[in-house]
């Protein structure tokens, strides 16, 4: 097995030496280099060019995810685990943003640090499980944010006579589960189209079942 050539980037040295020293027991991994600061890993991975880069996200002067924008756009073959205190929702995005393979915390154990690095090496991405849970729960909360987005310039009266038509319903059978007119019926699908931008209520209908109209109607509209 190729030997992976590993730097460490953390601004307090006992950090470092406990990581090094870890690392140095294990089979098959090298430590090549060190780093107090963003400045200094970017210098020292323009120089070793390891193969992986275990970095702190606090970093005197430039944070460690901008370091790992710069590392993996400027050298794509090095992997990056950002190993931090801080289980931060926007740092988590800001890292995986950054091309960040793994995201672990520092409270894990030595055997977990490790299955984390060797998951990368072999070329998966890995985040720590506390901080998987937080990055599915804002994934949900951005979906859900798009969905209201979608319909946003909607009255609640139009949502329902929206989430109707892409049940397939008539004009008639709309204005019968809702009390209206037919006539009030038309008036409101002809405003629906226009605000959505489509052009008839088949493609109403697509829209609305695509940005998931049912999850907002029973909260609006009770249907």
């Amino acid at each position: 097995m190729k030997t992976l050539r590993v730097m460490l980037v953390d601004d307090h040295e006992v950090v470092r030496l406990g990581l090094a020293a870890l690392l140095q027991d294990q089979p098959g991994v090298s430590v090549v280099a060190e780093a107090g600061s963003a400045e200094e890993a970017i210098r020292a991975v323009e120089r070793t060019q390891p193969d992986l880069v275990l970095m702190d996200i606090r970093l005197p002067g430039e944070n460690g995810i901008a370091a790992c924008q710069t590392i993996t756009t400027r050298w794509p073959q090095t992997k990056v685990i950002m190993l931090t205190s801080y289980a931060d929702d926007d740092l988590i995005f800001q890292a995986l943003q950054a091309g960040a393979a793994g995201y672990v915390l520092k409270q894990v154990g030595n055997e977990e640090l490790l299955r984390a690095i060797e998951a990368v090496r072999q070329g998966e991405a890995l985040l720590d499980p506390a901080v998987t849970r937080r990055v599915i729960e804002r994934v949900r909360q951005r979906e859900r944010e798009a969905e209201t987005a979608a319909f946003r310039d909607l009255t609640e009266r139009e949502l329902e006579v929206l989430a109707l038509m892409a049940e397939g319903k008539t004009n008639a059978e709309i204005a019968e589960a809702l009390t209206l007119s037919e006539k009030t019926v038309r008036n409101h699908v002809s405003v629906i189209l226009e605000k959505l931008g489509v052009s008839n209520r088949i493609e109403a209908a697509t829209y609305a079942v695509r940005h998931n109209i049912r999850r907002l109607v029973p909260k609006i509209g009770g249907q």
